[in-house]
């Protein structure tokens, strides 16, 4: 890879969050990185590099790349760079061609999807030729699932390395979300049953839906009134419901404690649940049903029709101004699976003052930098965010994703 004409191009530089990508790579990452921006109207990429250059008069800006979305285009761009940013989506729909030209042609990968159906088409079709020519290929780096595979991550490291155990329970929660969803995102959830069937999605959300060994079979308990309700209290993390998010994020944290140890690292006894944060019980179990009869919607593809008529559309989302005051926190507890009674808790709280794009710029750039310039155990093959390790951590708080860690006596 050492000839190659770049280290990094993000393609699909003129949507919403290839912009936001482009902005945080000008104003945090390397000044002698060999970077361009690809997509298919030279007038807007160049657009994209003015701007880029307001930012960051210092900086030179990016070469300029005309792609189009086919084979032949994205495979003669995957060989002219050592990362391909992939930020083109519905990824079930446009995504392949990125990837495909990335895995033939040994050339790292990164994208935000949120489409685990589409993660589990490419690790069938495509992982084996990843393996072969040496690229690290990580879908779903975004707020999908990036801050829940690394809460957990970190929670499992942290029990490990104090009590010297597993884990048998870590719960996520998504405690405080002020982000408005962009078009490409809300196209996205419109646009998953139109390319995938209601089996096929639910096999590829199953927790061992995407890991390469079977998962362990311990799932949590739930009491009756959360089956119904969708609700639990938890101490540390409040009042608790349904997440929209957790059904993408489990199958990722599941497919991490595969490649991390499975049993001698995250413990043999592991469960993972998510859930989001609600202000009281009523509010809750409005959201948890709220969720059902969305979903439920969903499957109908008129409602999907006249949806789209509502939505921001692709490329577009909120502006500087709505999104100046968005902001977005995890919290996480992670339970020893020990005989003692009650054991000290792990907490971990992951916090980023931003919109949700800005922050998903913000982990695609560091996750690119962390590829290309920190030492990683990882040969060919397509991994989850927290494959990246302490350094992709410490890189995402040193950018503004900031980390607490701390234990509780429970």
């Amino acid at each position: 890879m050492s000839s190659r004409q770049y280290d990094l191009v993000v393609f699909g530089a003129t949507g919403y969050t290839g912009k936001l990508t482009a902005e945080h790579i000008t104003t945090h990452l390397p000044t002698d990185l060999k970077w361009a921006l690809a997509g298919r109207s030279a007038t807007k990429l160049e657009a994209v590099a003015a701007e880029c250059k307001t930012l960051n008069p210092d900086r030179s800006q990016p070469a300029i790349e005309i792609c189009k979305l086919e084979d032949a285009d994205l495979s003669a761009l995957a060989k002219k760079t050592k990362v391909l940013i992939a930020t083109v989506g519905p990824y079930g729909t446009y995504g392949e061609h990125a990837f495909k030209a990335c895995a033939e042609n040994g050339t790292h990968y990164l994208d935000v999807t949120g489409e685990i159906p589409f993660v589990r088409d490419m690790i069938r079709k495509y992982e084996s030729t990843a393996k072969k020519n040496g690229c690290i290929m990580i879908p779903q780096i975004g707020i999908e699932s990036a801050p829940a595979d690394l809460v957990t991550w970190t929670l499992v490291d942290m029990i490990r390395k104090k009590l010297s155990a597993p884990t048998g329970e870590v719960i996520v929660s998504v405690h405080d979300l002020n982000s408005a969803p962009s078009g490409g995102t809300l196209n996205t959830v419109l646009s998953l049953m139109d390319t995938w069937s209601l089996k096929d999605i639910a096999a590829a959300h199953a927790p061992g839906g995407i890991s390469p060994i079977p998962v362990p079979k311990a799932q949590p308990y739930k009491s009756i009134i959360t089956k119904i309700f969708g609700f639990r209290s938890v101490s540390d993390l409040g009042i608790l419901t349904s997440s929209l998010g957790g059904t993408a994020d489990r199958p990722i944290v599941y497919r991490s404690w595969a490649f991390l140890g499975g049993d001698k690292t995250y413990g043999p006894n592991f469960h993972f649940s998510e859930y989001m944060k609600a202000r009281n019980y009523l509010g809750a179990i409005a959201i948890h049903f709220g969720l059902m009869i969305g979903s439920m919607l969903l499957a109908f593809p008129l409602f999907r029709t006249v949806a789209r008529k509502y939505v921001y559309k692709p490329g577009e989302g909120p502006t500087r101004e709505q999104y100046k005051n968005d902001r977005v926190e995890y919290r996480g507890i992670g339970i020893p699976d020990v005989q003692t009674p009650d054991p000290p808790r792990a907490f971990c709280r992951v916090k980023y003052e931003g919109s949700l794009y800005a922050y998903t710029g913000l982990s695609l750039a560091q996750a690119a930098i962390s590829i290309l310039r920190d030492e990683h155990a990882l040969s060919g093959g397509i991994y989850t965010p927290a494959c990246l390790g302490q350094k992709f951590i410490d890189r995402l708080d040193e950018a503004g994703f900031k980390f607490e860690r701390k234990f509780y006596d429970n």
